[in-house]
C-alpha cells in the first residue's frame, strides 16, 4: 500500500464507512468488538495515521485540526473527509476526526472535545447550530463552519463560514421544475424540528419561494417532513417519507428531495407504487452525489462544489490559526445538473 494512504482507504479495506473507521479509532463503543479489531489491524498493517505522518492517534500534539461532522454515513460529508485530511497535511498540521452523534448538539460536543485534546483549530461540517451562538466563540480557539450556513443580519461574524446559498439553490431547482410545466410539487423536507438555519428547512423556504415567483399555491399538503426515527437524509428516510406522502393520495407530477441520499430512497418508492421517472412522477435531489449520474434513469440534482469548499475551509482556519485574520462569509454557487429524471409537461 502506498504511504499515503487515507482514513478513505481504509475504510474500503475493511468494507465499512469511514465514520465507522473514525468511531473505531477513538474507541467508540457502538464499533463491534469484531470490527473494532478488523479496522485496527487495517490501520497497523498499513501505518496509517492521519496526515500520513509519524503522529501518534491520541493527537497529543498542539499542531492538530480537529473536524468535528454530523451525519456519520452520509456520503455527502464522507466524500469531503479525504480532502479536509490533504488540505490539512499540506498546511503542516496534524488531523483528528471526530464523528458527532445525531442528537448530540454539536455545541457541547466541541466543548468537550476542547477540554480533552490540544487543537489548534476546529472544523465544524453539518449539524444543528442557534445563532447567534457566542458559546462556540468561547471555545478559545478558531474555528469556520463548513457547509453550515450563517444568518447574514447584519450582526458581526462571529467565525468563518463556506457554504451554498442554500435557499438560492433550492428555488432554481423547484423553478426548474415549474418551467417544465409542472404545477404539483411535492418536497421530502427536513425535520419539523429542525432550527430555522437548518439545510432542510432552508431549502423548504427555497422550495417556497420558487412557487411563488411561478404564480402556484403553496399547498402544505405536498409537504413530506421526514420521519424522526430514522437517520437524517438517509435513503431509508428518503424511502419512508416517500411512502407516507404516497399513502395521503395527494395529487403531484414532480418530487424535490433535499438530499441525494432521500432521492435514492423515494425512486424505490415511486417503483414499488408503480410509478415511472420521468413518465409518471420527475425527481430532483439535492448535494450532487456521484452514483446520481448512475442511478436509472440518472438524477437530475443540484452540484455542490465539494472540493472547493474543503480546500476553502481549511485554507480560512489556517488563516485565522497563523495570522489571526478577521472572519469571513464565503459563499460558493451551486449547478444545476439537468439528466434523465425530470420531463417536460
Amino acid at each position: 500500500m502506498a504511504e499515503n494512504i487515507t482514513i478513505k482507504d481504509i475504510a474500503r479495506i475493511c468494507g465499512v464507512g469511514i465514520g465507522t473507521v473514525s468511531r473505531a479509532i477513538n474507541n467508540d463503543p457502538r464499533v463491534s468488538e469484531k470490527t473494532r479489531e478488523k479496522i485496527l489491524r487495517a490501520v497497523k498493517e498499513h501505518h496509517y495515521v492521519p496526515n500520513n505522518s509519524a503522529r501518534n492517534l491520541k493527537m497529543t500534539e498542539s499542531n492538530t485540526i480537529g473536524l468535528l461532522f454530523s451525519g456519520i454515513d452520509n456520503p455527502f460529508f464522507q466524500g469531503m473527509i479525504s480532502i479536509f485530511e490533504n488540505a490539512c497535511d499540506k498546511l503542516g498540521y496534524a488531523f483528528f476526526l471526530y464523528a458527532v452523534r445525531e442528537n448530540d448538539r454539536v455545541e457541547n460536543v466541541a466543548m468537550e472535545v476542547c477540554k480533552e485534546r490540544r487543537l489548534k483549530g476546529l472544523i465544524i461540517m453539518g449539524g444543528q447550530l442557534s445563532f447567534p451562538n457566542r458559546r462556540l466563540d468561547s471555545l478559545g480557539i478558531p474555528y469556520v463552519l463548513c457547509t453550515v450556513t450563517v444568518p447574514r443580519d447584519g450582526k458581526e461574524l462571529l467565525c468563518s463560514s463556506v457554504s451554498i446559498d442554500d435557499e438560492k439553490e433550492s428555488c432554481r431547482a423547484v423553478s426548474y421544475l415549474c418551467e417544465q410545466g409542472h404545477r404539483r410539487i411535492a418536497i421530502l423536507a427536513g425535520r419539523t424540528c429542525e432550527s430555522p438555519y437548518g439545510v432542510g428547512m432552508l431549502r423548504l423556504a427555497g422550495y417556497r419561494r420558487a412557487l411563488e415567483d411561478h404564480g402556484i399555491k403553496f399547498d402544505p399538503a405536498l409537504v413530506a417532513y421526514m420521519s424522526e426515527d430514522l437517520p437524517e437524509y438517509s435513503m431509508p428516510n428518503g424511502y419512508d417519507t416517500m411512502k407516507r406522502l404516497l399513502e395521503t393520495g395527494v395529487d403531484f407530477t414532480a418530487v424535490f428531495a433535499v438530499s441525494d441520499t432521500m432521492a435514492f430512497g423515494a425512486c424505490r418508492a415511486l417503483r414499488e407504487a408503480g410509478l415511472r421517472i420521468p413518465e409518471d412522477c420527475s425527481i430532483i435531489g439535492y448535494d450532487g452525489q456521484y452514483y446520481t449520474e448512475y442511478m436509472t434513469p440518472s438524477l437530475t440534482t443540484v452540484v455542490q462544489p465539494v472540493a472547493e469548499m474543503a480546500r476553502k475551509t481549511a485554507e480560512l482556519l489556517d488563516d485565522a490559526v497563523k495570522k489571526k485574520a478577521p472572519p469571513v462569509c464565503v459563499i460558493y454557487d451551486a449547478e444545476l445538473r439537468i439528466r434523465e429524471s425530470v420531463r417536460k409537461i
